[in-house]
């Protein structure tokens, strides 16, 4: 774990790290619904809101937001580790997964098949079968693994034929916590179908670990900043080159590999490269690279061992203090030891409504999430026969104390 004085730094760099503006004191385990905000993003989002320019003008002010948002993607594609291809900026991560997975799809072939698995997200899954059907191409289905709460290369493996033209894969679940080893799956895709297009949902992933896009070997991947410590209002996405150049919504005449439409909001780009300097800071207590890649995946591994050992304490407890696993009634999804899980636990109570124990967590300055079986965790819940779960979501920032609270009070209402 992060020692006292650089977990102090770490937290002192956040908004509202321990009281929320409405409810008063509480412990925020709730970052897979959006994580807490850099203060330096909130400054740098007031300082871009009062600038009436826009880009694309010959006048001073227009020059340096240009500069801005350049700047921003170099410092985008160290985050993402990509050296070519294009990065961008749209609605929302949703939003840009819709529209790269359209994209693809529309390229290829009738009667081609479109590839997903049934641990992803609504919005790459959503957005894959709707497209397949718009131009009759095959959605094919991967079943995962209820237990370990996965997929697998293998799992994929079994359902890849040359016919396969687009592929979509989840890197983390918002549901399970577990990763997906993308650069396996990956692998076993262009084994056997080479040319296919595979986009990638990082949303979950970006907050927990340093991202790898040249040793994945995909297409497309899509993350939303308000999950690594940015703010809503945007999602940034990465294709490669192929695919940046395949037909997609543009203006007539405009670049080739123009994804962005209309004029874009400056503030987005530059509150991203404030995400992207606080990675540069807290690399640089791991490492004494100059290049600023390599400090962003120091920064990476710390925050994963960090966030490992915050969440083995929440499952094995210590000491006196029980962990989650220690009870009868509770169970947690993905199993007890899951080497992909990355900062979350979800878990159920035997006898108990998840709603319940949620609100009395509440109740103790605790804020933790349910998950319920709908669209949005159906695809999770209802293999295991349950009508819902408790996500408890960390960060880096989380501390072992805050886990001991936790299980403290879980001892309480358990």
């Amino acid at each position: 774990m992060f020692n006292d004085e650089l977990m102090n730094n770490i937290r002192g760099s956040f908004e509202l790290v321990e009281e929320c503006p409405y409810q008063g004191k509480r412990i925020f385990f709730e970052n897979a619904g959006g994580a807490l905000t850099l203060k330096s993003v909130v400054d740098k989002s007031k300082e871009m809101a009062a600038i009436p320019d826009n880009q694309g003008r010959n006048n001073p002010a227009a020059h340096e937001l240009q500069n801005i948002i350049d700047g921003a993607k170099e410092n985008a594609r160290a985050f993402f580790g990509a050296k070519d291809g294009v990065i961008f900026a749209g609605e929302s991560g949703t939003e840009l997964l819709f529209r790269i997975i359209s994209t693809a799809i529309v390229a290829t072939a009738k009667d081609c098949d479109v590839i997903g698995s049934t641990v992803e997200h609504p919005a790459s899954r959503s957005a894959a079968i709707r497209w397949a059907g718009v131009i009759g191409a095959n959605y094919i289905s991967v079943p995962h693994n209820d237990e370990n709460g996965n997929v697998t290369a293998d799992d994929y493996s079994k359902y890849v034929t040359e016919n396969t033209k687009v592929a979509t894969i989840l890197h983390t679940s918002p549901v399970t916590g577990v990763a997906n080893d993308v650069k396996a799956i990956a692998a076993s895709i262009r084994a056997v179908s080479p040319e296919c297009f595979i986009i990638v949902d990082g949303i979950q992933q970006a907050a927990h670990g340093a991202l790898d896009i040249d040793s994945y070997d995909i297409d497309g991947y899509v993350i939303s900043p308000y999950k690594v410590f940015s703010r809503h209002g945007y999602g940034l996405g990465w294709v490669s080159p192929r695919l940046s150049v395949l037909p997609h919504n543009s203006l007539i005449g405009g670049p080739e590999d123009a994804w962005e439409l209309g004029t874009r909001d400056t503030g987005s780009y530059a509150t991203f490269s404030e995400v992207v300097n606080y990675f540069d800071w807290l690399g640089g207590h791991f490492s004494n690279s100059a290049d600023l890649r390599e400090r962003l995946v120091a920064a990476g591994k710390a925050v994963m061992q960090h966030e490992k050992d915050i969440t083995d304490l929440m499952i094995n407890g210590t000491g006196d203090v029980k962990g989650l696993k220690d009870y009868d009634n509770v169970t947690i999804i993905g199993g007890i030891d899951n080497p992909g899980r990355k900062g979350l636990v979800s878990f159920y109570v035997d006898g108990m409504d998840s709603v319940d124990v949620v609100s009395a967590l509440s109740d103790r300055q605790i804020r933790v999430h349910v998950r319920k079986n709908d669209h949005y965790s159906g695809n999770v819940l209802i293999p295991l026969n349950q009508p819902s779960c408790i996500r408890v979501s960390m960060c880096h920032y989380n501390t072992a104390e805050e886990i001991i609270t936790f299980l403290k009070a879980i001892k309480e209402i358990v």
